[in-house]
């Protein structure tokens, strides 16, 4: 599977981290950045990531900035993404079973590199369950169609 990452300064180390797993579960990886410790903002990230899960140019997507939270908004922002903030393994596997959660995020400061890679792996290893699901899936993506429609 081709994965899109993405992250602020905050989360350098980590994604470091997280690319090597996902490597060695032989996926390809396209790192958006940003490969800098100096301050940056998160949303820039946020939106390319979102931008090129939307768009097909990669499959899925994996933000981390300092607690999830900012990046995952910015990237919600985007026409088609439902990106889901995780810090647990539990949420991680219902945010795909039954929300199709395309973009994965969390927190640097929130979830240490052990625990963000169990999230990776659970999410990445749960197919969405359809039936009753999709139904409430189409309904978010409703509201975003009636949003962009006004």
């Amino acid at each position: 599977m081709k994965i899109g990452i993405g992250n602020d300064h905050s989360a350098l180390e980590l994604k470091a981290e997280i690319i090597e797993l996902l490597k060695a579960r032989g996926h390809e990886v396209v790192d958006y950045g940003t490969n800098s410790t100096e301050s940056c903002d998160y949303p820039v990230y946020g939106e390319i990531v979102g931008n090129a899960v939307a768009s097909g140019e990669v499959e899925k997507g994996i933000l981390i900035c300092g607690t999830g939270l900012g990046i995952s908004l910015a990237a919600n922002k985007v026409r088609g993404i439902r990106a889901a903030v995780c810090s647990d393994t539990y949420t991680a596997k219902m945010s795909r079973a039954h929300n199709d959660c395309n973009i994965l995020a969390f927190g640097a400061r929130v979830v240490g590199a052990e625990l963000a890679k169990m999230i990776v792996e659970v999410w990445l290893d749960t197919e969405f369950e359809g039936g009753r699901h999709q139904r409430r899936v189409d309904l978010i993506m409703d509201v975003e169609r009636k949003a962009h429609e006004e």
